[in-house]
């Protein structure tokens, strides 16, 4: 099946209130440039050197979102583009974000990820570290970021019980924290949750954002990964 018919199969499960979130790491400028073609704007990349590599090659009006773990020391090569980082997962990496979206003159869209996974490896902020961080109130001198929401990556297994309490965890801090810490900003408003293997189930849960790579692209090319 081609990328366009399964972009096309993919937009038709999700509700207008959902986002589809193209991942298209270790998928060379083509694939991308067939679902671009589909009519799809938004892709995620997780690595820096392959995102710039793609910037280059790829049409202008390109929606990047950044979904991995992203080094303070790399921010600085992707803020004048960036249009969200989804992965923000430390007080540092915010305040190199600002630095850089300042320096550049624009707003870089933000999510707080949030560690809701059972494995360890896995990044995030705790629950009471994303409290701790949001009671201090330091997010509002953040003046060149627009914190949206928060991204979540469930634990790497077939239980769909698990999989389900996780997302429903993290829906239910998105909504205690836009009550107390965004009541009245209507741009914090993204849950981002959801995979190829799990995101009807993230749906339910109330993901307005899904990060779909293999189901649309297909397997992923790792020789490529290693040539760049």
């Amino acid at each position: 099946m081609s990328i366009s018919s399964r972009f096309n199969r993919i937009k038709e499960e999700l509700p207008a209130t959902v986002r589809l979130i193209a991942v298209s790491k270790l998928h060379e400028a083509p694939a991308i440039r067939e679902a671009y073609d589909a009519g799809q704007r938004a892709f995620g990349e997780s690595r820096v050197q392959e995102l710039l590599a793609k910037y280059e090659q790829l049409p202008p009006d390109i929606e990047w979102h950044f979904i991995g773990h992203l080094q303070v020391n790399k921010v600085k090569q992707i803020a004048p583009f960036i249009d969200t980082v989804q992965s923000v997962d430390s007080l540092k990496l915010l305040e190199k974000l600002n630095e850089q979206a300042g320096k550049n003159r624009r707003r870089i869209n933000v999510l707080l990820q949030v560690h809701i996974a059972r494995e360890e490896h896995k990044f995030g902020f705790s629950f009471d570290e994303i409290e701790h961080l949001l009671e201090s109130r330091i997010h509002e001198t953040f003046i060149h970021l627009n914190i949206k929401g928060l991204m979540g990556i469930a634990t790497f297994t077939g239980d769909e019980k698990q999989i389900r309490e996780e997302f429903a965890a993290l829906a239910r801090l998105f909504g205690k924290l836009k009550e107390r810490y965004f009541a009245g900003k209507e741009d914090f408003k993204e849950l981002s949750i959801g995979m190829s293997d799990d995101y009807l189930l993230a749906i339910e849960e109330g993901s307005t954002m899904v990060r779909i790579g293999t189901k649309l692209f297909g397997e992923r090319n790792y020789n490529y990964g290693n040539s760049i």
